[in-house]
């Protein structure tokens, strides 16, 4: 024995590192020098604590594992094929080639056993704050004294660069505050980054940060040494009460005569030369390639088996939960699979019978509450903008440390970290967040919003104040570009609804949605609530965009709106209309819906024979242009707002009937209509 690492041991770490090694040299392009410090470690969680089974990666009750360094990729793969993922050798022979089961970062959904998608570094450990979240919301829902259903770990592995990075600062401070002792990150403390030693930029003492953070937090000197990092995860499943860092002093590229504890080793192949010279002083076949000893097989095999038994043994205990607690095992398996039951949206208000204009915030803040009665696994909150977002289930209290079944999330002024956890609660199952903030401050949450794009996940993101009509708070909270922004990001459904009963559409299309994320974009301002006896119906909000008016005949003119200015461009074809125009008013409060709809649909709603069209939002023109073509004009606002009264900052930047009339006027006579 040697730091507790017997013979086998040693084949299995050995074989871990090497066919990193080997896998990057192939591809010519990797990181190997992070999966060959961490393999000891890897290995370790793995063989001895790790809970799953790769003949099921989908029970879910299995422990998670998050590689937040995503670049670190053959590390998960070689571990993944070992444990008898649906991995094969041959894959990893591929590793970062076309149509490969082995990219060169994680994709969930791609690669059998892959938890998140990582790469953008941070991101992974604002996923995994959010699987241990929702371990601890449904355990504390579904779980009796007699029957723990749901009883798992969530594991992180991150380096210096995920902890640089803001998001996990956000994260981690949000999971010592909620005392989330069910997470664990082992810290690859290497000491290296892209540019050289981490000391040039990263002095900080990570162990009394996180402590700081109410964390339990313990160091292991060396990353090699299996028994200290037995006993540190030990420790660390022990402490239930905090989340747990394991700072694990590696070196980079372990191994490696000539590029152990460089740079160099983080993001380039070692060479030839090189992954031989490491062979030869690991002890391998410095000749032979991918190769994978019989005993290491066996070793992972006996892993495969113990895996199969725990979900066995679980099995069995859930079917006597099942049979003891029938109501709470449906409810639980509605919230596995995202049921809706008949009836989800039976409660929903009636905003046709209000009197006077509401602002689709606040009716958000209402379909919510009415939703979340009929969807118990419906659970978020704000970045501290909650009484602004009208994000508060009403029925329901805070989650909190030791109050686990709440399902109002506080996330505290963290937007960063609150789309991270998002997913991370989406990607564990059982939950369907929410999250609010101002749109301006969309731009904080941006990389987690791509990321849930990347992995079509169902997060409902609430963007309140989405105009330059937040007024007097001026153009650092009036958002311009991000509506823009938001579209400009794949597989994300943007609506910006233009009244309450379009917003009652909007909720029930983003409830419905299970193929990716969906954005609701609100008014702060009060909007009238468009009358459907005289206008169209608003569930055509699924086709992202409808006729809302239209006049008898063939229309002169198209005016295209979304959001707060359709009922501006419902005033000026009024105003048109009286002057003799034939106009065809449409709200688009979705160009994402619209697009998927065919192209019959699209001719239908946008006639193609009537060229002259004007498309109105309170924001930059970018992109409107496919709607209005060269014939068309665009009325939006393409710098920054101001500080004065909403009402006026609208007026002064055209967002009126009367300007929407003159721009008309003008297209109209230059195309020889006349009036």
């Amino acid at each position: 024995m040697n730091n507790g690492l017997s013979e086998i041991d040693e084949l299995c770490v050995n074989t871990i590192r090497t066919l990193s090694m080997d896998a990057i040299q192939k591809a010519n392009s990797g990181h190997p020098g992070a999966p060959m410090g961490l393999a000891p470690a890897a290995y370790t969680l793995w063989k001895c604590f790790l809970k799953h089974n790769s003949k099921n990666p989908e029970w879910i009750d299995r422990d998670r594992f998050v590689l937040s360094g995503g670049h670190a990729s053959m590390l998960l793969y070689s571990l993944l094929y070992l444990s008898g993922y649906d991995l094969s050798l041959d894959d990893i022979k591929n590793f970062r080639q076309w149509g490969s089961k082995t990219p060169g970062h994680p994709e969930f959904g791609h690669t059998p056993g892959v938890e998140t998608t990582t790469g953008p570094l941070g991101q992974g450990i604002a996923n995994a704050v959010g699987m241990a979240l929702a371990e601890r919301h449904l355990a504390a829902i579904f779980n009796r004294s007699d029957y723990e259903i749901i009883d798992h770990y969530t594991y992180i592995m991150c380096g210096d660069g995920d902890l640089m990075e803001g998001i996990a600062a956000e994260a981690a401070s949000f999971a010592g505050h909620m005392g989330l002792g069910k997470l664990i990150c082992i810290y690859d403390d290497n000491k290296i980054s892209i540019e050289g030693n981490t000391d040039i930029t990263f002095t900080e003492d990570v162990a009394l940060r996180f402590k700081a953070y109410n964390w339990h937090v313990t160091k292991v000197e060396d990353g090699n040494n299996l028994s200290d990092i037995h006993k540190a995860i030990k420790e660390a499943r022990a402490e239930t009460t905090k989340p747990s860092l394991i700072v694990l002093r590696t070196n980079i590229a372990f191994g490696s005569p000539n590029k152990q504890d460089s740079a160099e080793a983080h993001g380039a192949p070692l060479g030839e030369e090189e992954i031989r010279l490491t062979k030869k002083n690991l002890g391998w076949n410095e000749n032979v390639s991918f190769y994978v000893p019989e005993q290491v097989l066996k070793m992972f095999g006996e892993c495969i088996g113990k895996g199969k038994k725990a979900e066995s043994i679980w099995k069995e205990k859930f079917e006597k939960y099942c049979s003891k607690y029938p109501d709470l095992s449906k409810k639980l398996n509605d919230s596995l699979n995202n049921s809706l039951n008949e009836g989800w949206d039976a409660n929903l208000p009636d905003f046709s019978k209000n009197e006077g204009p509401v602002a689709t915030r606040v009716a958000s803040g209402k379909i919510l509450n009415a939703i979340a009665e009929n969807i118990p696994y419906l659970i978020g909150g704000s970045a501290d903008l909650a009484p602004s977002n009208k994000t508060i289930i009403e029925s329901s209290h805070d989650f909190q440390k030791n109050m686990f079944d709440g399902r109002n999330i506080r996330f505290g002024v963290r937007e960063h970290a609150m789309g991270g956890i998002m997913s991370g609660m989406v990607l564990h199952k059982g939950l369907r967040p929410y999250g609010g903030t101002f749109l301006v401050f969309a731009d904080y949450m941006r990389p987690a919003i791509r990321l849930a794009g990347l992995m079509k996940l169902p997060v409902i993101y609430i963007f309140t104040h989405d105009s330059i009509a937040v007024g007097e708070d001026g153009p650092t909270h009036q958002p311009v570009e991000h509506i823009a922004s938001l579209r400009a990001i794949p597989v994300l459904t943007v609506i910006r609804p233009a009244d309450a009963t379009e917003t009652i559409e909007s909720w029930r299309l983003a409830v419905q949605t299970t193929d990716g994320p969906v954005a609701l974009i609100l008014s702060r301002q009060k909007l009238p609530v468009i009358d459907r006896t005289i206008y169209s119906s608003a569930d055509k909000l699924v086709n992202g965009a409808y006729i809302l008016s239209d006049s008898d005949g063939k229309p002169d003119i198209i005016l295209i709106a979304t959001g707060s200015e359709v009922h501006i461009a419902l005033e000026a074809g009024k105003i048109l209309e009286e002057k003799g125009v034939s106009v065809r008013v449409v709200s688009m409060p979705s160009w994402e819906l619209f697009e998927k709809t065919s192209q019959e649909y699209k001719d239908k709603v946008l006639l193609p024979d009537v060229t002259i069209r004007i498309a109105v939002e309170a924001g930059i023109s970018m992109g409107w242009e496919r709607y209005t073509g060269s014939n068309g004009a665009i009325i939006g606002i393409n710098r920054f707002g101001a500080s004065a009264p909403g009402n006026i900052v609208m007026k002064k930047f055209g967002f009126t009937s009367e300007n929407i009339v003159q721009k008309a006027t003008e297209l109209l006579t230059g195309k020889q209509h006349g009036f």
